[in-house]
């Protein structure tokens, strides 16, 4: 796998929340030393999340001690479905350096998007119901709001990185 795609994998599996430690990471294939400056990376954008959301949702103490731990809950059910996202783009890139995505594999791989895109929004769903009755449905929707933009801000870095399919699918017809 060539190194734009490592890191490509390695921002969204920051920034998608914390991967689970027995998902194979882009680190797995480099030094200690990597592997020590990508978690400290890791570390640091969940902190940035946490930041961003104590700036924008200014709870009281009351608030954020019935906030936060419904947050964390949240964050362990991202990172699965941030780990499925991740594999799916690693296939991606791997058939697309190999000459190996066809109709077929496109296919599949465009029905697991959407099946991971839909697994995000039903997380959304589920925890704005869990913020809404913990601390108020206006911050339940001022959460929503700071990780929608979140999302975008990774989903276009995603986009802008990928290769065009017009470029990689190998299809069966002329």
């Amino acid at each position: 796998m060539n190194i734009k795609l490592h890191l490509l994998l390695l921002t969204v599996a920051l920034a998608l929340g914390s991967v689970a430690s027995s998902a194979q990471t882009p680190a797995d294939a480099g030094s200690d030393d990597l592997r020590s400056v990508l978690e400290t990376f890791r570390s640091d954008v969940n902190a940035f999340k946490v930041r961003t959301l104590n700036q924008a949702l200014q709870m009281t103490g009351p608030e954020a001690e019935r906030f936060w731990p419904v947050y964390r809950q949240y964050e362990k059910e991202l990172a699965a479905v941030a780990d499925k996202k991740i594999a799916l783009l690693r296939e991606f890139g791997e058939r697309c350096a190999h000459g190996t995505l066809d109709d077929r594999a496109a296919d599949t791989m465009a029905q697991q998007w959407l099946k991971n895109a839909q697994a995000r929004l039903d997380l959304w769903k589920k925890y704005q119901k869990r913020i809404a009755k913990a601390v108020s449905p206006a911050r339940a929707a001022q959460f929503l709001q700071v990780e929608h933009q979140m999302a975008l801000f990774m989903d276009l870095n995603i986009a802008a990185e990928m290769p065009a399919l017009r470029t990689v699918i190998k299809s069966g017809q002329p």
